[in-house]
């Protein structure tokens, strides 16, 4: 599926379509840039999923978690995670229970711990188009 956004109020409402539809164990990876809106997903996705916290991106802190009743949103960011063995030792896999709904920002960064039936969306700017221009693939 591929969307199109004009500005992050659009990229903030197709990530919360995406939450509300998030089911306990799903995994989801955003890569793109830096710049690109990956924590405006991040945000509307909690949305979505009913979190009503304010949301922050957990560079320095790795992973933050948002529970919303018997709902654990565990967002990470592995933008400063050198190697993949730092995640694992911060218990990384054991958040990806079935019990979770997980989001990793920069996950491209640590493919190789990724479960594959994680689903990866690709956030893009095309400045041709616009500044605000955001092309959103989720595969």
């Amino acid at each position: 599926m591929i969307y199109y956004t004009e500005n992050e109020s659009k990229t903030y409402e197709i990530a919360k379509k995406i939450g509300q539809n998030a089911k306990k164990g799903d995994i989801y990876c955003l890569c793109g840039d830096l710049g690109v809106g990956k924590t405006v997903f991040a945000k509307g996705f909690a949305k979505g999923l009913g979190i009503e916290e304010h949301i922050t991106s957990p560079t320095f802190t790795i992973v933050n978690q948002y529970k919303k009743g018997d709902l654990t949103f565990c967002h990470f960011d592995a933008y400063r995670v050198e190697e993949s063995d730092e995640m694992l030792n911060i218990g990384f896999e054991d958040y990806l229970s079935e019990d979770n709904i997980c989001l990793i920002e920069w996950a491209n960064l640590i493919e190789d711990i990724i479960p594959k039936s994680a689903v990866y969306i690709k956030i893009s700017k095309d400045y041709e188009k616009d500044t605000d221009y955001r092309k959103i693939e989720v595969i």
